[in-house]
């Protein structure tokens, strides 16, 4: 009978057809008991007439609570957009993907809709991670290597979404432009094929925490956020979360009705965009003119997780340049947010905010020349200060480790130290795992070390 029910979805048709069923049976059940015991009784004849109507009614209870569990589990199985980066299959190294779109975002950023060549599924991801993508650049003696944040967060997974900025030569530096950037932007086109390893990084929302969220970017930098704010949307849309983003003006401003468009149908995600120097078309855009800092925080979102939590306690998500991160990390902790409650990426070269939080601290220690031994690769050889970092001084002994930002940020480098210590540069804005190091920005401070590599 249930296995009948299970198949009419009309709740009304369901009651109907399991009070008919359930009268039915009940009543051929009596009858015939009736006809061989008492046929002439007519109180049976009763008993019998009022047993088919309770089991009617019966048989409409159960319906409709099996439909109500039927419903429930529905509501609460679990949906396969609730995957992680961590369930289902990644693939392992490398794997190809075609670019089947190529889309102009704003004056300076450009998206990439990436699909597995062999059409295979693809791995749910951690919203705010990152892609490690490698490409064959002419005039490039190797494979160029760089991680660029997942812009988007899709049900069911189908392509995943990189969002570049075309990045031009320092003002006052005799530097080159992004080769990387450029090469996205001028050279790759539908059709192109690329290379990448699975999602990865450790700048990510947790999605089941109740506590509200406080997203704040500045150009490029709104790329991870918006990832976080659709998934937020889709998966908790309980969770309160404020979207700050700071751009030039629209023309320069990514995704604006994007995350305006998700905003409509999410009343819990609260947006608040400035322009530094808007133009007279923005009016009616962007809510306020200058830049995203510390002090906007404080005067638009403070006072609200305590009016609908009941505490301030909060979690702030920051990505930008490395002088906007600096300037929101000491506005932060000048108004007592905890440091664990702050967690930010830096896109850019240049000064990095520092994390307090980092495993290993920079140390002073120097040591004048050093054995390193490649341990995967068979190679033990001598180090001297004037080498430079690891990730350099293995490139230049034909080892080419896995590298993207070398600015200690990205954690594509990290690898395990089997012995010995090193020593940053500068703290890294990343953090390692426990017995792991950035190479990029480290130098040997013992006389040896042994690197998994």
């Amino acid at each position: 009978m249930f296995a009948s029910l299970r198949k009419i979805e009309n709740p009304f048709l369901r009651s109907t057809t399991a009070a008919l069923t359930a009268s039915s049976i009940v009543t051929i059940i009596v009858a015939l008991a009736i006809g061989i015991t008492k046929p002439r009784d007519e109180s049976a004849h009763k008993f019998g007439v009022y047993s088919s109507l309770l089991s009617a009614a019966c048989g409409a209870l159960l319906s409709v609570i099996y439909g109500t569990s039927k419903e429930s589990k529905k509501e609460s199985a679990p949906d396969c957009s609730q995957q992680t980066a961590n369930e289902g299959k990644a693939w392992q190294d490398w794997r190809n993907f075609v670019i089947v779109r190529k889309v102009k975002e704003s004056q300076e950023i450009t998206s990439f809709y990436l699909k597995p060549e062999d059409q295979e599924t693809l791995p749910y991801f951690q919203p705010g991670q990152f892609l490690t993508i490698k490409l064959n650049i002419p005039g490039q003696a190797r494979p160029v290597i760089r991680t660029y944040s997942l812009s988007d967060y899709t049900a069911p997974c189908v392509y995943y979404r990189l969002s570049i900025k075309r990045e031009s030569s320092p003002q006052g530096l005799n530097v080159p432009p992004g080769i990387v950037s450029n090469f996205m932007h001028d050279q790759v086109q539908e059709g192109s094929i690329i290379s990448a390893k699975p999602p990865n990084g450790k700048f990510f929302i947790t999605l089941s925490k109740p506590l509200p969220a406080v997203l704040v970017s500045n150009g490029v930098g709104i790329t991870p956020m918006i990832a976080m704010a659709k998934a937020c949307s889709r998966l908790n849309p309980n969770k309160h979360i404020w979207f700050l983003h700071g751009a030039r003006n629209g023309p320069y401003h990514a995704f604006r009705d994007e995350v305006m468009a998700l905003a409509k149908y999410n009343p819990n995600l609260h947006i608040h965009f400035r322009y530094s120097r808007p133009e007279a078309e923005d009016e009616g855009y962007y809510h306020s003119t200058g830049y995203v800092d510390a002090a906007l925080i404080q005067e638009l979102v403070a006072p609200k997780p305590e009016k609908i939590y009941g505490s301030t306690d909060a979690e702030y998500f920051l990505c930008g340049s490395p002088s906007f991160l600096e300037s929101l990390r000491v506005g932060l902790q000048e108004s007592k947010v905890p440091n664990n409650r702050v967690f930010f990426e830096s896109f850019g070269n240049g000064k990095k905010a520092t994390s307090e939080s980092t495993s290993v601290s920079l140390n002073n220690g120097k040591v004048g020349v050093a054995e390193v031994v490649f341990a995967q690769s068979g190679k033990t050889l001598n180090w001297h200060p004037e080498d430079g970092t690891i990730l350099e001084f293995a490139e230049a002994n034909g080892i080419n480790p896995d590298f993207s930002c070398r600015a200690g940020i990205c954690l594509t480098c990290m690898c395990q130290i089997k012995e010995g210590e090193v020593v940053y540069e500068e703290p890294p804005t990343g953090t390692p795992d426990p017995g792991s190091v950035l190479i990029c920005v480290s130098r040997p401070k013992t006389s040896k070390i042994v690197l998994d590599l």
